[in-house]
């Protein structure tokens, strides 16, 4: 029930999702059930067929809205959509969870519900961003404005492990965002934390500032969920900055226009890299379950991607791996 167009976009990026995995996992939507039918049947009537034997129904009679206070609402609403699906997940009746809803409000349900993961202070949440040479793994990306050296390290951990998990990434080069690149730039908390991190047995190559990240210098970007939020947004910005300047070249003369319909191509394919709807969400990582965030403006593309990110934690066993090696690394 999550999202500014649930469940209509939760409810067709599952059917999309089972549709493209024939026979690799099933879904369950959990919510106000007349809603998730009265969808069902909007499809059905469109000429999608339901794959109805892999997409079940639990319902959750409550909604957790964008306006809701997290904390809040997690205390007065027991049978949202949220709380549900979460506890399902604990209780062994779901491998993992996904969610475009109140990005607090699962945060702090899945923190609570699943409970962390052994040897992590914070959980954090992680990007995936678009480099001139292969992704970067962005983290903390909103869940942590205020952190300390030992969050860093962690982040960096969890982070290194997701690259190597997920995208194959052998030894991840691990950058910490910084205003310089000098060993001493940065505020004491900064400081401190590269100490750790240089002294850790992470593949950490030092500081790097803002203008690197694009670059692709490093494989895992590490700052406090402040800076990471702000860059993460404004990252999210840029393809319809680009969209808009296209246009506009475009609408300036004939000429423009045949120009512009040359490149047409080669800018879709730059600008699908940027599009965030490809990763569909966030990782919730350091919880002991797997928490998948998503945008609230979740289009259907994203939904079922989110789920397919799901679907990749669980059978790559990241949090196993997550535990082993902070054990390591605190051993």
């Amino acid at each position: 029930m999550g999202g500014d167009f649930a469940p209509a976009h939760v409810v067709e990026g599952t059917v999309d999702a089972v549709r493209e995995a024939p026979g690799r996992f099933s879904v369950i939507l959990v919510g106000q059930t007349d809603s998730i039918e009265a969808e069902l049947r909007r499809l059905t009537d469109q000429g999608k067929k339901i794959p109805g034997d892999r997409i079940t129904m639990v319902n959750a009679a409550e909604v957790i809205t964008m306006e809701d206070s997290p904390t809040a609402a997690l205390r007065s609403k027991k049978n949202s959509s949220i709380a549900v699906g979460l506890g399902m997940h604990r209780e062994g009746k779901a491998q993992a969870f996904v969610s475009a809803g109140n990005t607090g409000a699962v945060m702090s349900a899945s923190t609570l519900i699943l409970g962390r993961i052994e040897g992590v202070g914070r959980p954090t949440i992680g990007a995936l961003v678009p480099t001139a040479q292969s992704p970067c793994f962005l983290v903390d990306a909103g869940a942590n404005v205020d952190c300390k050296p030992r969050h860093f390290f962690e982040f960096a951990v969890m982070g290194s492990i997701y690259m190597s998990s997920i995208a194959g990434v052998s030894n991840p080069r691990v950058g910490l965002l910084n205003v310089g690149e000098e060993d001493a730039k940065g505020n004491e908390i900064v400081v401190e934390s590269f100490s750790l991190l240089k002294n850790s047995r992470l593949n950490f190559v030092g500081n790097v500032e803002g203008r690197d990240i694009l670059r692709g210098v490093v494989d895992v970007v590490v700052c406090d969920g402040f800076v990471g939020n702000i860059l993460l947004k404004f990252g999210e910005s840029i393809p319809g900055f680009f969209r808009e300047k296209f246009l506009r070249f475009a609408a300036a003369s004939t000429i423009n226009k045949l120009v512009a319909l040359v490149a047409r191509k080669g800018l879709r394919t730059v600008m699908k890299e940027l599009d965030y709807q490809e990763h569909g969400g966030v990782p919730l990582l350091g919880v002991n379950g797997v928490s998948i965030i998503g945008h609230g403006g979740s289009t259907p593309k994203a939904i079922k991607n989110m789920i397919f990110r799901a679907e990749e934690m669980v059978l790559k066993n990241v949090n196993g791996r997550i535990q082993e090696t902070l054990g390591q690394h605190h051993g």
